[in-house]
């Protein structure tokens, strides 16, 4: 009888040790909240400070065409930091750009709050532009890395990133107003300090770590060439939507050149290059490029034509700063809602079942709007068109930019947001100063004192730029996939 060892002949084979389970990824909707907040911050500073300028200039004494910089110069340094995203999130890590970024912007709202001159709140606002910069890509980049690592809900990412897109124009001047008739104009930027720091508080809890993916040097000559030439032609077409001349004064016709041909040599190396500051050999990619392009055109004359309606309401209608942005309300709330819904079925449609009716929408509401504006037109009449160009905005914008960027590899995501914020840029910049030169051709003056039949030609003589960039874009929308999302993703 066998006398061996009980321990040999009852223990169970051995299995090998499992390593400790990390911490399950973030919810979508946390991440959201983080992301979301940050952005909410920097639109929010697009568009609030503009409301301030006669109260500004009579603060400290100055110039009005001085206040003005206190929007370009955070506009120009926003624009300038966009293309250094990309590499910085390689480089050091999607949490520690975003945190550093947040941080820096908070610090320089407390700052240009504490103002004590016009040149220091301009420094400061330009400090609170090149942290900015940096939010909106790597935000972008963290919402593609999460539906990239689900594999699903590319849409759904999407659409929430749009939520600022709806909340900052419409309560910007809203705002703006509220605080300086309240309190003071230095809440315009105070207020960040409690956002950021929420912000900061969840960011350090649910961002995930994001290391370093790369160690390639910098593409200094490419910084060189685009951060300078993206801000130059900003600043050249920013001056053209100011002038009374448009594009055709050489303060802004000498800056735009000058920046247009440092992109286009940019974009020359960039194509030769291994490493280079902006991937744009993602537009290689058919379903990028047309994705890219169409809400390239269409933004141009969506964003463009946001000045057109409170121009009309203010010096036509008669309406105060405060009513007209009430007035514009029904589009951003359009806008905001359809994008939701829409955005999301980019997850189970084709993406051309939903972008080809929006460009249409946002076409019918334009020719509508413009045919019918007139100094007696009923106001319903006006805000029922303005509804229906924001539900075509909510169908085209963000759906686009989820079509396009389906499928996407992470390592991809901060070349793509990268890639997509400077073209957002640009459309904006250009549509702006599109309009503004249509209008300037049917002034004789000033529209702050010309008469109100006069603004209300040039007005709808404005909506010819929308008209015609809304319609290229249906032009490439047409050839936008049909194929369903599952088979994009398989062949992604």
């Amino acid at each position: 009888m066998s006398t061996g060892p009980i321990s040999e002949q009852t223990s169970p084979p051995a299995t090998p040790e499992r390593p400790p389970a990390g911490p399950p990824p973030p919810r979508l909707g946390a991440l959201a909240t983080v992301i979301i907040l940050g952005s909410v911050m920097i639109v929010l500073d697009t568009t609030i400070v503009a409301i301030a300028y006669p109260t500004l200039a009579q603060e400290f004494g100055a110039a009005i065409t001085t206040v003005q910089w206190v929007s370009s110069g955070y506009t120009l340094a926003l624009a300038a930091v966009i293309p250094t995203a990309g590499w910085a999130m390689n480089r050091f890590g999607n949490r520690r750009v975003y945190l550093t970024a947040i941080t820096a912007f908070t610090l320089s709202s407390a700052l240009a709050g504490l103002a004590w001159s016009m040149e220091s709140l301009i420094a400061f606002r330009v400090v609170q532009g090149l942290a900015g910069g940096l939010v909106s890509p790597v935000g972008m980049a963290v919402m593609l890395q999460a539906a990239a690592a689900r594999g699903r809900d590319n849409g759904k990412v999407m659409s929430l990133l749009g939520i600022p897109i709806l909340i900052a124009p419409l309560t910007g001047p809203l705002l703006g107003g509220m605080l300086i008739d309240s309190v003071s104009w230095r809440w315009m930027f105070l207020i960040n300090v409690p956002i950021g720091a929420l912000a900061i508080a969840l960011a350090l809890r649910l961002l995930p770590p994001g290391e370093p993916r790369s160690a390639h040097r910098l593409d200094v000559p490419g910084l060189l060439m685009l951060s300078p030439g993206l801000a130059a032609l900003i600043y050249g077409l920013t001056r053209g939507a100011e002038g009374a001349d448009g594009m055709l004064t050489p303060g802004a016709l000498l800056p735009a050149a000058a920046g247009t041909a440092l992109m286009i040599s940019f974009a020359l190396r960039a194509l030769r290059t291994p490493e280079p500051l902006v991937q744009l050999r993602l537009l290689a990619q058919r379903r990028i490029a047309l994705g890219v392009a169409t809400v390239f055109l269409f933004a141009t004359g969506y964003f463009g034509s946001m000045m057109l309606a409170p121009i009309y309401f203010q010096s036509v209608r008669g309406a105060s700063v405060l009513t007209a942005g009430l007035l514009g309300a029904p589009l951003a709330l359009a806008s905001g809602t359809v994008m939701q819904v829409a955005t999301r079925l980019t997850d189970k449609v084709a993406p051309r079942w939903i972008v080809v009716p929006g460009v249409l929408l946002g076409l019918a509401g334009f020719a509508s709007f413009a045919l019918q504006a007139q100094p007696d037109t009923p106001y319903w009449r006006l805000m029922l068109s303005m509804t229906v160009i924001g539900a075509g905005g909510g169908m085209t914008l963000m759906p686009s930019i989820a079509a396009a960027t389906r499928g996407l590899p992470a390592d991809r995501a901060p070349a793509a947001s990268t890639l997509i914020a400077i073209c957002s840029q640009i459309a904006a910049s250009l549509g702006a100063a599109a309009v503004s030169l249509l209008m300037s051709g049917r002034l004789t003056e000033s529209f702050t004192t010309a008469p109100a039949t006069e603004v209300t030609e040039a007005v709808r003589h404005g909506y010819l730029w929308p008209l015609a960039s809304v319609l290229l874009a249906l032009l490439v929308a047409l050839r936008v996939s049909r194929d369903h999302p599952d088979r994009t993703d398989r062949t992604a």
